[in-house]
């Protein structure tokens, strides 16, 4: 029914209201055509002249779901109105709201055909009756061609700019998607990075456990306290891997074997700085505590985050100076990478280095923030905890 009809027009009360009001627009038109009655050879204002005229309005309300019906019904009800000589009433008016209705729900070729049709069929007729040719051409038909078109076109037009607006937003939510995919996957490329670095760390460390229970094997008879030294170079490492897996706090599986490079770690930032300073940028690092005791995860987690906060810095900062400050107290590690260029621009900022920090440092339980600092450059600070160390 159309007082429960959906469209492009609009829902609810809001297109109820609008069609009553162009009901009622088109009925008052209408009528005052009927009323006014100028033509010469009608039979004047009759009660089925204002039935017409009431039921061409009524149309109206079931333009929405019906536009093609409501036309047609429309321009049969016009044709047949004048085949009973009644008050002229025009083409355009009372065709205007179906015309438009049907161009505005994507049926132009209908509109278009009907109005074609009407003006041919009109022109026609009242050229036979005796009407000056030159005048029908000049004023009245232009007249009533013109503004079938004019509404025709609004309706093409609404048709098309809502359309666009629907692709638009189709098109920011696909990308929108696009964005929370792709970063999903740099993430769990992160993930993977991780699960590698812990796999070799484990590797090594088993490895070297293996080599001396093998020692103290052989040795438990011939050299006891060489195989005490071995038992516990294996104790430690049994530690040592412990405090590792308690480090990071999901479980995480790699299924590609490829070969990689080696895990990083902190005693990779030199390297790194002078490959920074090569790049023209002052830099320094400033340590608090010791960091070599480290859970590797841990320190591959650090120069990951001071490796992509230097590198947001080379591209976006436009920094002349950085320094990397790292603090270890109370089994927390605070990484801190500063500058005094002007940040990276908003796109920069959330990228997926970004996300893949965030992402590294939180599976470990720290946390990550950045903004500008206190000397008008651009911070960015992690808290890594590190867990007991032996």
């Amino acid at each position: 029914m159309w007082w429960s009809a959906r469209g492009p027009g609009g829902t609810g009360s809001r297109a109820r209201t609008i069609d009553v009001l162009l009901a009622a627009v088109v009925l008052a038109v209408l009528v005052g055509a009927i009323v006014a009655d100028l033509g010469s050879d009608s039979s004047g204002p009759t009660a089925l002249a204002y039935v017409f005229a009431a039921l061409v309005a009524g149309a109206v309300l079931i333009r929405r779901t019906h536009p093609v019906g409501v036309l047609l019904f429309t321009a049969v009800a016009l044709v047949v109105y004048y085949s009973l000589s009644l008050p002229p009433i025009g083409l355009a008016v009372p065709l205007a709201v179906a015309l438009y209705s049907a161009a505005e729900r994507a049926h132009l070729r209908w509109a278009v055909t009907v109005a074609v049709t009407l003006a041919v069929l009109s022109t026609g007729v009242r050229w036979a009756q005796g009407d000056d040719l030159a005048y029908l051409f000049g004023f009245e038909v232009g007249g009533q061609i013109g503004l079938m078109a004019a509404v025709i076109a609004l309706g093409d037009s609404v048709r098309s700019r809502r359309a666009l607006r629907a692709e638009m937003v189709r098109r920011e939510r696909a990308a929108q998607l696009e964005r929370e995919h792709e970063t999903a996957r740099r993430v769990e490329r992160e993930r993977v990075q991780i699960a590698r670095d812990l796999h070799d760390l484990l590797a090594h460390t088993v490895s070297v456990i293996s080599l001396h229970a093998g020692v103290a094997t052989e040795a438990i008879e011939d050299d006891p306290p060489l195989a005490r030294r071995s038992l516990a170079a294996v104790r430690t490492g049994c530690s040592r891997a412990v405090e590792e897996l308690h480090a990071t706090v999901e479980a995480l599986r790699s299924p590609d074997d490829s070969r990689r490079a080696p895990t990083p770690s902190l005693a990779q930032l030199p390297r790194l700085v002078d490959t920074v300073r090569a790049a023209g940028l002052d830099m320094r690092i400033d340590r608090d505590g010791t960091t070599d005791d480290l859970p590797s995860v841990v320190a591959a987690t650090a120069y990951r985050v001071v490796q992509e906060a230097l590198s947001n810095v080379l591209r976006h900062a436009d920094a002349s100076k950085a320094v990397v400050r790292m603090t270890l107290r109370d089994d927390v590690l605070v990484v801190a990478v500063e500058d005094d260029g002007r940040g990276p621009s908003q796109g920069a900022s959330a990228g997926w280095g970004l996300a893949g920090m965030r992402e590294r440092v939180g599976l470990l339980g720290g946390t990550i923030e950045t903004g500008r600092s206190d000397g008008g450059g651009f911070l960015v600070s992690a808290r890594i905890p590190t867990g007991s160390r032996s």
